[in-house]
């Protein structure tokens, strides 16, 4: 097994058992058993566990950054077909790892490498969906930009504790989740208002 795919070998070991086990049940005798590997050869590409469950988080944030930049970058779709999709990608992205949930639950909470890390990788989660929205004309990017990662977040939490999500729940809790943001709650809460 050449380098490159050693590492690779001890990243999708760790992903596996991170997200199994969480961080601190996790042994790194266990991510090099699982690898297929000796033990030492570990420290060969991570001092350590927190630098190797960093390097898990890293490799995972950044498929689902590149994922949200080709969405930004599609001139083919509307903002409103836009969302849509942006939509679909932040959930699936939740409900495809829902078996792994201690990655996000049970995670070393005082690194700071980890810290930093999630800071950047929040920020330009949040400057691509506020890029779409200013694209699309909407004033205060920004502030939209929160509400609708604040929408999409909360439909993931039901995604990660409930055990019977299915995918037919995902595509509602997108397309719910879609229309709201588009459309507000206005005509609904004025019907009930006034009647």
């Amino acid at each position: 097994m050449d380098p490159i795919d050693k590492q690779e070998a001890i990243l999708d070991a760790g992903y596996h058992l991170f997200g199994m086990k969480g961080f601190y049940e996790t042994k790194m005798s266990e991510i090099a058993e699982e690898a297929g590997i000796a033990k030492g050869t570990i420290y060969l590409y991570f001092k350590n566990k927190e630098a190797l469950f960093t390097a898990v988080t890293r490799r995972d944030c950044e498929r689902f950054l590149q994922s949200a930049r080709a969405i930004l970058k599609d001139s083919s779709m509307n903002m409103q077909d836009k969302l849509i999709v942006f939509a679909r990608n932040h959930l699936t992205y939740y409900y495809e790892r829902r078996q792994h949930t201690k990655l996000f639950f049970m995670t070393p909470n005082n690194d700071p490498e980890l810290i930093e890390y999630m800071k950047r990788f929040l920020q330009e989660y949040m400057y691509i969906v506020q890029e779409m929205l200013s694209e699309g004309g909407l004033p205060e990017p920004e502030l939209y930009a929160v509400s609708y990662i604040g929408i999409l977040d909360r439909h993931k939490m039901d995604i990660m504790v409930k055990p019977n999500f299915g995918a037919e729940e995902l595509e509602n809790r997108v397309k719910f989740a879609s229309n709201l943001f588009i459309n507000g709650c206005g005509k609904e809460l004025a019907s009930s208002y006034f009647t």
